[in-house]
């Protein structure tokens, strides 16, 4: 969305809201973790419902304001996270490389899209912990990357741990997301518009500790 006229009042060119879903335990908050503040812990924090962080990159000559939601992952949360989708500009499919069920489930989670996110959305696949042992590699590279081709999206192999290709695929889809918006020549107040009911929700935004050892 661009700011245009409204330069003057926000310190960005485009306001673009992601949204990383996928199995629990796959690593979407330590994604997010790494690219929003470049940390990484082996302490596993499990989402409770929503929880977000914003961080602003320049691309191309334009400042971008990117607010990321990380969803839980957990089924019992699946009907609370589904009024996020509707507001998402873009949104990171998560699997673990090492967990073949979080894999297939992918199927799931872009039906999921295609049921309440908008037609234009921008999608990206990330198969995460590729710093993992390949002995303990269940999902080949090849494979993650056919399903990308099935879809018609980009693909990317991550470790928040090691940092390998976690700023590629947020400013990936940041640049297409934005090209499609400049394109549109769409106003930044549809991004208002498009914001999430945050009062469904309220409370909801939290995380707590979980006694596990943490994603990659």
């Amino acid at each position: 969305m661009a700011a245009g006229g409204s330069r003057s009042r926000a310190d960005y060119d485009y306001l673009i809201k992601l949204l990383l879903i996928g199995d629990s335990g796959v690593g979407k908050s330590c994604l997010l973790l790494r690219f929003s503040d470049d940390s990484f812990t082996t302490s596993f924090i499990t989402t409770i419902g929503i929880d977000f962080k914003i961080r602003t990159i320049e691309l191309d000559g334009k400042r971008i304001k990117l607010q990321i939601w990380d969803t839980a992952g957990q089924e019992r949360f699946r009907t609370i996270t589904t009024a996020y989708y509707r507001g998402a500009m873009g949104i990171l499919l998560v699997y673990d490389v090492t967990d073949e069920s979080s894999f297939n489930n992918i199927r799931n989670w872009i039906r999921n899209i295609e049921q309440h996110a908008s037609d234009n959305v921008n999608k990206i696949l990330v198969g995460n912990k590729a710093d993992m042992d390949e002995s303990k590699r269940a999902v080949p590279t090849a494979k993650g990357q056919a399903l990308a081709d099935e879809y018609g999206i980009k693909f990317f192999e991550t470790s928040a741990k090691t940092n390998m290709n976690v700023e590629d695929v947020f400013f990936t889809i940041a640049r297409d997301i934005k090209q499609r918006l400049a394109e549109s020549d769409s106003k930044p107040e549809a991004a208002k518009d498009a914001k999430p009911d945050v009062k469904l929700l309220a409370g909801n935004a939290q995380t707590k500790p979980a006694s596990a050892s943490c994603c990659s």
